[in-house]
């Protein structure tokens, strides 16, 4: 540790002896450790050590969108400094700070007290997490230095034939409802949009609250899926298990009792963000269609012994709801074809 000791001093964390390493939870495809190196602790993320080499990229391009989101208001984790070179520490990593925050995917279903049980605090996680999104399509991508970071024309030409021919590699048997859901996206893109950052991966599970103030979001986390693209597919992600009046959505991670309605959701959004939110039928038919392949793969992975991560197994059923919910937007969505 001697090397990652220096690059800490180098870049103002000094201390003494070894570094302290101690793993985090969350982070399924990153390695993500608290550091303890003189008097403040800090958090370093990496590759796993199988995926180190080619995962280098990713890491740097997270830590570029940190940097370009310090001035910004949305909630992030300040970069302290992102390092290449694979002498240090074995792979390319960064260190951002510590964000004093609780998480849903480690603070059981329904959160602390008193997210628990009161229900006017569980709206206000949900309105701050749009809040989150709604930010972050506000910021000028190209005057905070993410020219080059992402290809925004033809973004929405290239995902059913991208995301089609991602689920044809690993396809193994009928998933109702995907090839209705391509089809009807296929001939609904949105007529007019402005491109902007987005997340990519945008959810309760990649989010941090702030323990100090009760509701307000800390922190987005886990930015390797961002790009500059259409922010209002963060959007559609979100809603992807966002309860509706017209039946439940796929279940995630967090307990959805109390939040906003759908429709408080696209107001928030709409308002906060200053983008028009009349075509959301497809970003969240694109949105399910989407997750289903990516998951699919995982659940292929699994299903051939290729993969030892058990939690890939419940991807199966996962990605079945995924693909009905696609499915049943594109065949009562009332959305004009483009």
């Amino acid at each position: 540790m001697s090397g990652l000791a220096a690059w800490l001093d180098a870049h103002g964390l000094p201390g003494d002896g070894e570094p302290v390493l101690d793993p985090l939870t969350g982070g399924a495809s990153n390695e993500v450790y608290r550091v303890s190196y003189g008097e403040r602790p800090v958090v370093l993320r990496r590759p796993p050590a199988h995926a180190a080499q080619e995962r280098a990229a990713t890491m740097l391009r997270e830590a570029r969108v940190l940097a370009a989101l310090a001035d910004t208001d949305v909630p992030h984790a300040r970069l302290v400094g992102a390092c290449e070179d694979p002498d240090v520490l074995g792979s390319a990593f960064y260190v951002m700070e510590l964000v004093d925050g609780w998480s849903p995917v480690s603070a059981g279903r329904r959160g602390p007290s008193p997210f628990d049980e009161d229900p006017d605090a569980r709206r206000e996680l949900g309105l701050s997490v749009v809040d989150g999104i709604a930010a972050l399509a506000r910021v000028d991508w190209r005057a905070v230095g993410l020219e080059g970071f992402g290809r925004p024309q033809g973004f929405h030409d290239r995902q059913v034939p991208r995301w089609t021919a991602h689920l044809d590699k690993v396809r193994f048997r009928e998933i109702p409802g995907l090839d209705d859901a391509a089809a009807w996206l296929s001939t609904h893109r949105p007529r007019a949009w402005t491109p902007g950052l987005l997340h990519g991966d945008y959810s309760f599970a990649n989010v941090m609250f702030d323990r100090s103030r009760p509701g307000r979001l800390a922190a987005v986390v886990d930015w390797e899926m961002s790009t500059v693209g259409d922010p209002l597919l963060d959007l559609g992600w979100l809603l992807m298990r966002w309860p509706s009046e017209e039946g439940q959505r796929p279940r995630g991670s967090f307990d959805m009792d109390s939040m906003p309605t759908v429709p408080e959701v696209l107001e928030r959004y709409a308002s906060a963000s200053g983008r028009p939110v009349d075509d959301i039928d497809y970003y969240l038919a694109l949105a399910a269609f989407k997750n289903a392949a990516v998951l699919e793969a995982g659940y292929a992975a699994w299903v051939a012994g290729r993969a030892d991560n058990p939690k890939m197994a419940a991807f199966g059923d996962m990605v079945l709801d995924m693909a009905a919910l696609a499915g049943e937007v594109a065949r009562h969505s009332t959305l004009a074809a483009a």
